[in-house]
């Protein structure tokens, strides 16, 4: 059977998609209104997807309901049809409580590759995650996600020739993470502590720049691979591992053949080379400016990722808001 391969042109669709996302969701900043937000960012990423010249299937998807049914489901069919075969990873708004309270870090995201390449975390709600950038990929071994945190940032700290205080990991502020959090502080070692976003987490540690050196935590299982598809796509490294947090997650996951005990890399979440990632700011973060509204223009900040090119194009767009006569 012929694979077939994502035009090089769909980055620029994709990012049509997370700025049409992020558009009607940025209306709602400070709200308290997360259904409102979430409803609004969903309607806009389902109906520019169903634009674009591809047979698409969501994998890693958004499944709340919206009048009874869920747009951006796993195994929901998206695009014209018209094109080749894709799988996508997708979410309208990473960071819905973010934006909700006015707080950075709030992103739309998309990602997309051939059919058959990204792992499915079918029930599973939660997942160990190690992400560093490619300076420190290749310092990653298996006995990290075992290994205590001390351990794992000296190795990180000599493969960057710096001190363990000097590093910054980011970390999920959840009480699932207090052990690691009181290990990473033992060590001396900088945390920024977020209330959400796994995926614009993962972006900041994979960018030069920001001065994050790894992601640590137990997160969403769904958001560690659309995260895996950023790693892949800037050649970071990666280990994850299902860690369910109720003995009925237990069940579910072993139920439908999935193995808790595992260590996966981004190679086996993602199971190719051929990865568009994009990415469009909602409110302030290290690496994506806020959006801005004004009378009759919107701007917007998006990044667009090539894997096979190791292209990262940054994109500042206006959007025309004036109604026409």
């Amino acid at each position: 059977m012929t694979v077939e391969h994502p035009p090089r042109n769909i980055g620029l669709d994709l990012i049509r998609v997370t700025e049409t996302a992020a558009l009607a969701a940025g209306h709602w900043l400070g709200s308290g209104d997360h259904g409102a937000a979430h409803r609004a960012a969903t309607r806009a990423m389902a109906s520019a997807l169903d634009t674009l010249d591809m047979d698409g299937r969501i994998v890693i998807g958004e499944e709340r309901e919206i009048d009874g049914r869920s747009l951006l489901a796993c195994g929901q069919k998206v695009g014209n049809g018209n094109g080749p075969e894709v799988d996508l990873a997708i979410d309208p708004i990473d960071g819905t409580n973010l934006l909700i309270k006015g707080r950075p870090g709030a992103i739309s995201v998309v990602g997309i590759t051939p059919r058959n390449t990204l792992w499915s975390p079918g029930p599973a709600a939660y997942m160990e995650k190690i992400i560093v950038d490619q300076e420190a990929a290749y310092a990653l071994v298996h006995e990290c996600l075992d290994a205590p945190a001390a351990w794992t940032l000296a190795l990180v700290a000599r493969v960057k020739e710096k001190a363990v205080r000097d590093l910054t990991v980011i970390i999920l502020d959840r009480p699932r993470n207090e052990q690691l959090i009181q290990e990473v502080r033992d060590t001396g070692a900088h945390i920024l502590l977020k209330d959400e976003g796994d995926a614009e987490g993962a972006l900041v540690t994979l960018s030069p720049g920001t001065g994050v050196d790894l992601l640590m935590g137990i997160g969403g299982a769904h958001q560690g691979v659309l995260a895996a598809c950023a790693v892949k796509a800037m050649s970071g490294g990666m280990l994850a591992r299902l860690c369910p947090q109720t003995k009925e997650e237990r069940q579910e996951v072993e139920a439908a053949g999935l193995d808790i005990k595992k260590i996966m890399t981004g190679d086996e979440l993602v199971q190719t080379d051929e990865i568009f990632f994009a990415a469009t700011g909602i409110t302030d973060s290290a690496l994506l400016p806020a959006m801005r509204f004004r009378s009759d223009v919107a701007e917007t900040h998006s990044l667009l990722i090539r894997s096979e090119t190791g292209t990262r194009r940054f994109i500042h767009a206006e959007h025309g808001l004036r109604v026409k006569p």
